[in-house]
């Protein structure tokens, strides 16, 4: 657990605060099977691509993930949200999209057996 981690649990009481600005992408590298977790905050890292009205504009993002230790080979992200900053694409190359409880599970597994990230 990092440092501010530490500080938010803390002052919350244990509870974490979900920010509904901030998209988690949780993937799997495909050459080392690494888990791997990026934020995507969706007030300041989205491009707009606007349309003829506002129910028409999209906004997307790419994200190139590297890992922290096994392989350093990049799993690149690419995200579509329309205008209410809702998922309507996602595509990845060099990877596999996980749930949430499938990165913690992922995790989970690798410090009861002591494997490194």
């Amino acid at each position: 657990m990092g440092f501010w981690e530490r500080v938010l649990k803390a002052v919350t009481g244990g509870k974490g605060v979900a920010d509904p600005m901030i998209y988690w992408v949780y993937v799997r590298c495909e050459k080392c099977g690494e888990p791997l977790k990026a934020r995507v905050d969706l007030r300041n890292e989205l491009s707009a691509e606007f349309g003829e009205r506002r129910e028409d504009t999209v906004y997307t993002t790419r994200k190139v993930i590297i890992g922290s230790g096994r392989c350093h080979a990049p799993v690149e992200v690419r995200l579509t949200f329309d205008w209410r900053r809702n998922l309507l694409r996602r595509e990845i190359s060099g990877g596999a999209f996980l749930t949430e409880a499938e990165y913690q599970a992922e995790i989970g597994r690798q410090n009861s057996s002591g494997e490194s990230l």
